[in-house]
């Protein structure tokens, strides 16, 4: 009987388990994230072939040497600083592009608000006479109430 009891808690605990894990997979945010991990992966390939292809050899026409190639030789040690910096570069135009749609998304979010605050505010509701009575009515009880206390 004890044996039954905990292996139906176990069951409870893992269906439960499981229902969260659907819920926290299917909610809009996290499929949104997982598209922009994928994009953001695939456009910093292009950044990557971009800095490769053309601007480390633009950087690096200055001499004879491939700018990924740029190496320090101290002793045994090979401090390769032309890699170091291509990868800066990259950095430095992901962080650019990503500055640019921020603020494009900013712009855009801003438009909607602009939008809301010029819709005119609705007036106050005009009161009915029954609206009226009843008002009077509750003022009436409170006072009566105030005077009992």
């Amino acid at each position: 009987m004890a044996k039954e009891e905990s292996t139906k808690k176990i069951k409870d605990k893992g269906s439960k388990f499981i229902n969260e894990f659907k819920t926290f997979i299917l909610r809009g945010n996290v499929m949104d994230l997982a598209v922009g991990v994928l994009v953001g992966a695939a456009f910093q390939n292009l950044v990557t072939s971009l800095t490769k292809n053309i601007i480390s050899p633009i950087l690096g026409c200055f001499s004879e040497v491939d700018f990924n190639q740029f190496t320090l030789h101290i002793g045994k040690l090979n401090l390769t600083y032309g890699a170091f910096i291509t990868d800066v570069i990259n950095f430095v135009i992901m962080a650019f592009i990503i500055f640019i749609i921020v603020k494009f998304m900013n712009f855009l979010e801003g438009l909607g608000k602009k939008k809301e605050q010029e819709a005119p505010t609705p007036k106050e509701p005009i009161k009915t006479d029954e609206t009226k009575l009843l008002e009077e009515i509750r003022d009436l009880l409170k006072e009566k109430n105030n005077k009992d206390k």
